[in-house]
C-alpha cells in the first residue's frame, strides 16, 4: 500500500480544469485533502479513488534535496 504524508506532491493522470496536474497533500486519513499547486483550489477525495488517479508521487524528502 502507498503511504501518503502531508506535504507530498501527487501528480495525477488527468489535468485539473486549471491545467495543472500537481496536488499537495494537506491532510491524510480515510479522506485526503489536496491543494492544487496552480489555482490553490482545495478538494477532499477518498483515498481509494485517489489511488486510481495517481501517475506519480513526489515525496516531501525528495523535493527538498
Amino acid at each position: 500500500t502507498i503511504m501518503f504524508q502531508v506535504g507530498d506532491i501527487i501528480i495525477t493522470k488527468k489535468d485539473h480544469v486549471c491545467g495543472s496536474n500537481k496536488w499537495e497533500i494537506l491532510r491524510t486519513g480515510i479522506d485526503l485533502k489536496l491543494l492544487c499547486i496552480n489555482c490553490k483550489r482545495e478538494i477532499t477525495i477518498n483515498s481509494n479513488q485517489l489511488l486510481k488517479r495517481i501517475k506519480k508521487i513526489e515525496k516531501k524528502e525528495e523535493i527538498k534535496n
